[in-house]
């Protein structure tokens, strides 16, 4: 399986494609659907670097999955947008993603990074905990948050 990761413009058309599946998806599993407008931000600016970084999944060349960082100097970085698509799941694509969005989070100096999901996501629940992620006390307002996780990067 062929995958390759790449940073690009959260304003390509690959990218456009990946958020409006992912907050398509969100609004099929959310209870009561979702609206990105009430969700937190991830405005392009900020996933451009040095700001951010949007990271897209690639699989033979079409775009399958996404992952988005938000860094805030000393402060964790922020993982938003974390998404694959229907027919790649169950092949380990989703650690590889996470891992590379870690290494992404590295390579800018974070020393930690923080997340938050809803209760409706089990499988990346799960994904997060498997990884190394540890629950903790909410650390945002996003009205469509349940769990919120962190992890020290080694």
């Amino acid at each position: 399986m062929d995958v390759l990761f790449a940073i690009e413009s959260p304003h390509s058309a690959d990218a456009r494609w990946c958020l409006e599946q992912y907050f398509h998806e969100l609004d099929e599993r959310f209870d009561g659907g979702f609206d990105p407008a009430r969700g937190l931000p991830a405005e392009p600016d900020e996933l451009t670097p040095p700001a951010g970084v949007f990271l897209i999944a690639r699989l033979d060349g079409r775009p399958v999955g996404c992952g988005a960082l938000k860094f805030h100097g000393e402060a964790p970085a922020e993982l938003r947008r974390m998404w694959l698509a229907r027919d790649v799941r169950g092949r380990a694509l989703g650690a590889r993603l996470l891992a590379e969005l870690e290494q992404q989070a590295r390579h800018f100096g974070a020393r930690r990074v923080r997340l938050e999901t809803n209760r409706a996501l089990v499988e990346a629940i799960a994904l997060y905990r498997r990884s190394g992620y540890v629950e903790c006390e909410p650390h945002s307002a996003e009205p469509y948050a349940h769990h919120w996780f962190e992890k020290e990067l080694g």
